[in-house]
Order: C-alpha cells, then sequence, then structure tokens
C-alpha cells in the first residue's frame, strides 16, 4: 500500500505563546481517506482525512466542498488553490501546504482576511447605472423591471464570477 507524505505549515500562537510556525509531517496511506471516509482524492478530503485520525488540532477553513464559497483556499505546492477543487497528484512526493500567502496567519491554514475584503470594498466593485434615472420623478418606473439587455449582459462576462477567496489577489506581486 502506497502513502502520501503532507508537510503541513503549523502554527497555533494561541495554545504556545511565543513559538514559531514549523511543519508537521503527516504519512497518508493513498488509499485510506477515499475508502475508509467515502470522500474522494481531493487535497480537502486528505485534510479532513489527517484532521480525523491523526490530528483533531489542526486548524483550516472549509464549508460548500464545491468550489463556490472560497473558503477552502490555501497554498498547495506553490501555488494558490481552492483545496475542495484541488485533486492531489500523486506523483509528488511530498505535498507542501501553507495558509494562503501575505496574509496575517491566525492558525494552521486559516488566515484574517478583513485586509483583502476592505481592499475589495475600496474599489466599489459594484455594477452601476451609467444613464441614472431619478426613480421619484419616474415613480411609474419603479414597478417596472429594469431589463438588461443581452449585449450589456455580455459585457459582464467573466467579471462577476469572483467567490473573493484571494488566491488571485495573495498570487499577484502588486498585491504584495
Amino acid at each position: 500500500m502506497s502513502s502520501l507524505t503532507f508537510k503541513v505549515y503549523t502554527w497555533s500562537p494561541q495554545l504556545l505563546k511565543n513559538s514559531k510556525p514549523y511543519y508537521t509531517l503527516y504519512k497518508v496511506p493513498s488509499n485510506s481517506v477515499t475508502n475508509k471516509n467515502q470522500l474522494g482524492t481531493m487535497l480537502l478530503d486528505f485534510l479532513i482525512g489527517i484532521k480525523n485520525s491523526k490530528n483533531p488540532l489542526l486548524v483550516f477553513r472549509r464549508s460548500c466542498r464545491e468550489g463556490i464559497c472560497g473558503s477552502c483556499s490555501m497554498n498547495y505546492n506553490g501555488k494558490n488553490v481552492l483545496a475542495c477543487t484541488t485533486k492531489i497528484d500523486s506523483s509528488v512526493k511530498v505535498h507542501l501546504i501553507h495558509p494562503l500567502p501575505h496574509l496575517p496567519v491566525l492558525r494552521d491554514l486559516v488566515v484574517d482576511m478583513n485586509y483583502f475584503y476592505l481592499q475589495h470594498k475600496s474599489i466599489n466593485p459594484f455594477l452601476k447605472r451609467f444613464n441614472f434615472i431619478n426613480f421619484n420623478i419616474l415613480k411609474w418606473f419603479k414597478k417596472k423591471e429594469i431589463v438588461q439587455s443581452r449585449k450589456n449582459r455580455n459585457r459582464i462576462n467573466g467579471l462577476y464570477e469572483c467567490i473573493l477567496c484571494a488566491c488571485c489577489s495573495t498570487s499577484c506581486p502588486s498585491y504584495w
């Protein structure tokens, strides 16, 4: 039976005062997670397996398991990813897992996202109408739906799908 080795960034400042971050090695049989927990071969599945069987104190975020909430974002083998949608590469000898770079680490793989959210809010990323209509004057217009043309809808394709996982921002040198 083959096993996979995970080298996970570990830091618990609340538990150990004046501690420094370190790596914890976990050897996980490659078939133990998929058979025992009935999950799969995604990075998040292995992290859940490690938490359930080897280290219940390991901390990471997770929620939807479908890649739409962004809570499980982390750095896997040097690349920012969503753990729930990232398949484990079985050809890699040691899987290196870090929290997202350039954000303050709260504990283990959990980062403080407050600064990222403040920056996002500051750029005002909301759809706005260029031809603003005074709705107080046109009271009859309030009851009608503002229909978006196909041309205008096509203009925002690819721009509204952001799930605020911070993977792209924290991998960008201009953000650093």
